[in-house]
């Protein structure tokens, strides 16, 4: 009798494991993975944008047989005003299945005006200024194409990466010369997330009334042409992997950089416009997960 109670209760143990095993097959492919998606961004130069608001449709992931496929557990339109995710600050845009493997481009399809269409009367990717007031995003074919996400991960079988898309808003929005119109042509990277380390610091000796901006490249890749007036329709410093503006308390920012040696290149403004640079500080090594600090005083630049 008391070896039947023994049999009978493990039975009961039993039971709800296999139960939830099979459930499992039936949502789960063997041998995938999965990836959580997160977004961030870098801050604007000028100071009279408030928001910058953008509404995704659809998530795309180029797939091993080298074609298109959807995410089709992204659950869109959403919108996200971008200038909420600084400063290391991110957002979760979804959790979705992938075949194991190696990846390297995701694609955005955008819900936004495409220039030459005229102003929408209710536009879903826009600016805010400080009045309160907004402006459309125009974008040449973001409805149809997409964006694509450049950066390079890896999904295990019966794991999750975690990775993160920056949007870079700073070289995404530029003016048209006659029109004004606000147009959005991003450039996005992909992180992985366990392998980002940053850069933060204090500077100092900052004159009255003017704005820093730090600009982290890659080792030995700044030139001078960076900083001249930028084309049509494009930004300045347009080699930059990443930068923040100097807050407040003088303390700058910069999250989400891959492993490695980086150049800060530090410039002014004045009144959110482009001033001049200062000075370069060369060679500020990040490694993965780690904060590097690296103060910066203006009068030894």
């Amino acid at each position: 009798m008391f070896r039947s109670t023994k049999f009978l209760y493990a039975l009961l143990l039993l039971v709800p494991a296999l139960l939830f095993t099979a459930c499992e097959s039936d949502t789960e492919t063997p041998g995938a993975g999965h990836l959580r998606l997160h977004i961030t961004d870098a801050p604007l130069d000028a100071e009279n944008i408030t928001g910058v608001y953008i509404t995704f449709s659809e998530i795309h992931y180029k797939g091993h047989d080298e074609n298109w496929h959807r995410f089709d557990e992204f659950d869109g339109p959403v919108t996200i005003n971008l200038l909420d995710l600084t400063r290391g600050e991110t957002d979760i845009l979804g959790f979705f299945e992938l075949e194991a493997g190696t990846y390297s481009q995701l694609r955005f399809i955008l819900l936004a005006t495409e220039r030459g269409q005229g102003p929408p009367s209710n536009p879903q990717t826009y600016l805010e200024f400080e009045d309160g007031t907004t402006t459309p995003l125009f974008v040449p074919s973001g409805e149809q194409t997409g964006y694509k996400a450049i950066g390079h991960f890896s999904v295990p079988a019966n794991g999750h990466t975690e990775v993160t898309a920056d949007f870079d808003i700073r070289r995404s929005v530029v003016r048209a010369g006659a029109s004004g119109l606000y147009l959005l042509k991003p450039t996005i990277r992909l992180i992985v997330n366990e392998e980002a380390g940053r850069i933060t610091g204090e500077v100092t000796s900052v004159p009255e009334n003017t704005g820093i901006v730090v600009y982290a490249y890659e080792s030995g890749t700044y030139t001078e042409e960076e900083a001249a007036e930028p084309e049509a329709e494009q930004s300045r410093f347009p080699g930059a992997v990443n930068t923040d503006m100097v807050d407040e308390e003088g303390i700058y920012h910069i999250d989400f950089l891959a492993p490695g040696s980086y150049d800060l290149v530090v410039a002014s403004t004045l009144d959110g416009e482009f001033e001049e640079v200062l000075g370069i500080v060369e060679g500020v090594t990040v490694e993965s997960g780690q904060t590097t600090v690296r103060d910066i005083d203006l009068e030894e630049l």
